[in-house]
């Protein structure tokens, strides 16, 4: 079970009330149906314990829409409430108290709203860099960072949303899939919209008539136009039938058009018991942002699935499946490409695009070319139980870059640059369908290791921090291994400077890996690490400027009791003399946490 949100104490008090639910023993459902997930260290599957710091509303939600419904969908309703109940806690209701909210609720959006951090970067390359303008931080006032506020995500563990900052408002998701609306100097909330499930991607606005629509998807496959100014629902589309669709990255937009990456968590319902594995394809779908109408939909696979075999124990094997596209994709308006990156197989046989960087036509979502580096990665929850999987799982989860070349190197050519879970950066060449100009090793590289969730360049150097975490069953994870950042220079490769990661400490679920997103601004490079800690390296030779500790209790704008733990998914986003980054991340032994966190150098 992943999790999901909850409408408040109502729910939860429905639940308990329920004699269905009551007549039904929700431990035995969990030894029954989750239990052979849960109580081990697979991963992207939280532990047992984690679960049990969740809201039970925000659990049921994501068994009866969200990212656990094909895990769930054979339960009866009292059976999903009773498993609900008893894993979960009762929510205290603090975020919808009415101090919470600003005194002036409405979202006013400027014409030309400047600095902004828009999506997943705040350049359609995908490079996470943000200029000294927008950022208002230099290396001087990066050591003067200081907390200003920080806000509680309600019955959640986990933080996995990247914030978007517009003018004065906060854009920003939450695992129990709510979306809200806050001041960026205060924190308070204007307002929130509820999603289907957990809202993991980060949020891009558009304009929309005479006002803006903020474009996201979630964790049930559904991608959503809701709008900026009162949170109303514009539209929403289902991006893929399959029931274990889910939408991770960000979308771009581009001409009225937004392109939208669609992954799966099909390689984890293979662990169902007589599951037939698997018939997920991933894609990159075109939808129209004034309807949601479709352009056009590209499949990382060119065939459906079909019988292909049986396994070792006789059951019946479908493919070729997998491919996801977990990142956002990266605009190339030069060439009209763009350009993805893809996860490993599922099933047999393997497909030519798996673990690839793939361009694609933007007018009409043709494959002009793929680049793949590792062939026959097949991976999915059955084979890792049985410890017979033919591939290592090396995924490009995380965006390409497209970066120009200084001048006085190769000629000035842009280079697509790419990171791996092998832990192996590469350059390469568009105009050579691919090509690969050079390829650098950063880590060791895992199913959990290398570059995991993205990199950032400043046009100079490209930077890539790797998680290579270890894990060491109920123990945790192993505080001595993993983690690290390098800076490569883009031109040739060649490492500038390699900063190990700072021992870590004795808190329980520490590990030095470093798994998060990295942000760039001129001189400064911040990264965040699964021992709870966000760093400010200097640009120059990887010196720690600044560091905070994130594993700890706060006190939230909004009432809500929270915590920081593991810094992981989108990281940092810098804009406008501040930067935000969420806390906490329960996830195979981590440190969970529910906060999202503002600091000024002001």
């Amino acid at each position: 079970m992943t999790l999901k949100i909850a409408a408040g104490i109502a729910v939860v008090c429905a639940m308990a009330s329920s004699a269905d639910a009551q007549a039904v023993s929700g431990e035995a459902v969990y030894q029954a149906h989750c239990a052979s997930c849960h109580d081990t260290t697979a991963p992207r599957v939280p532990p047992k314990s984690a679960l049990q710091k969740i809201a039970a509303a925000n659990i049921l939600r994501e068994l009866e829409s969200g990212a656990m419904f094909p895990m769930a969908r054979d339960l009866q309703p009292a059976e999903r409430q009773a498993v609900a109940a008893y894993l979960g806690v009762a929510a205290n209701g603090a975020a919808t108290a009415a101090d919470s909210f600003c005194s002036q609720r409405a979202v006013t959006i400027p014409n030309s709203p400047q600095p902004m951090w828009n999506g997943w970067s705040p350049s359609a390359s995908n490079t996470r860099f943000q200029p000294a303008g927008a950022a208002g931080l230099t290396v001087e006032r990066t050591r003067n960072l200081k907390l200003k506020w920080a806000f509680g995500f309600e019955g959640d563990n986990i933080v996995f949303s990247l914030p978007t900052v517009i003018g004065n408002n906060i854009f920003v998701g939450s695992a129990s899939g709510k979306v809200h609306a806050l001041d960026t100097q205060t924190g308070c909330t204007r307002w929130m919209f509820q999603a289907d499930a957990g809202v993991r991607s980060a949020i891009v606005m558009v304009p929309a008539g005479s006002a803006h629509a903020l474009l996201f998807g979630d964790r049930g496959g559904w991608f959503y136009s809701v709008e900026a100014e009162t949170g109303r629902l514009l539209w929403k589309k289902k991006v893929d039938d399959h029931e274990a669709a889910r939408i991770t990255g960000a979308a771009v937009v581009n001409d009225g058009i937004a392109y939208i990456p669609v992954a799966s968590v099909e390689e984890t319902s293979a662990r169902r018991a007589n599951y037939i594995c698997c018939t997920f394809r991933g894609s990159v779908v075109a939808l129209r942002i004034q309807d949601g109408s479709q352009v056009w939909k590209t499949f990382m696979i060119a065939e459906e699935a079909r019988k292909s075999g049986t396994d070792s124990t006789g059951a019946e094997v479908r493919g070729p499946s997998g491919v996801a596209v977990w990142s956002t994709p990266t605009i190339d308006l030069k060439r009209g490409m763009l350009y993805v990156g893809t996860g490993n197989n599922y099933s047999d046989p393997a497909s030519e695009m798996s673990d690839s960087v793939v361009a694609l036509e933007m007018k009409t979502g043709r494959i002009a070319w793929h680049r793949q580096t590792l062939a026959g990665d097949i991976l999915n929850g059955n084979c890792q139980v049985k410890n017979d999987c033919p591939g290592p799982d090396y995924d490009f989860g995380s965006s390409a870059i497209l970066e120009r070349v200084p001048n006085g190197g190769a000629n000035g050519r842009d280079l697509v640059l790419a990171g791996q879970k092998s832990g192996v950066v590469y350059a390469l060449d568009p105009d050579a369908k691919g090509r690969i100009v050079w390829q650098v090793r950063v880590g060791k590289g895992g199913v959990n290791g290398g570059v995991q969730w993205g990199m950032a360049s400043d046009g100079k150097n490209v930077y890539a921090a790797t998680s290579d975490v270890v894990r060491r069953g109920a123990a945790g994870y192993d505080p001595a291994q993993g983690g690290g950042l390098t800076a490569l220079r883009i031109s040739d490769g060649a490492k500038v400077w390699y900063a190990a990661p700072p021992a870590c400490d004795a808190k329980k679920g520490c590990s030095p890996a470093q798994s998060a997103a990295v942000t760039a601004i001129p001189g400064v490079v911040f990264a965040g690490s699964l021992d709870g800690h966000v760093r400010g390296y200097s640009a120059e030779d990887g010196k720690v400027l600044w560091d905070f500790d994130t594993a700890r209790e706060f006190q939230t704008v909004n009432g809500v009791k929270a915590s920081g733990g593991g810094v992981d998914g989108p990281g940092p986003v810098v804009v406008n003399h501040m930067l935000l980054v969420g806390s906490g991340y329960a996830r195979t032994g981590g440190m969970g946490g529910n906060v999202l966190l503002a600091f000024s150098a002001e």
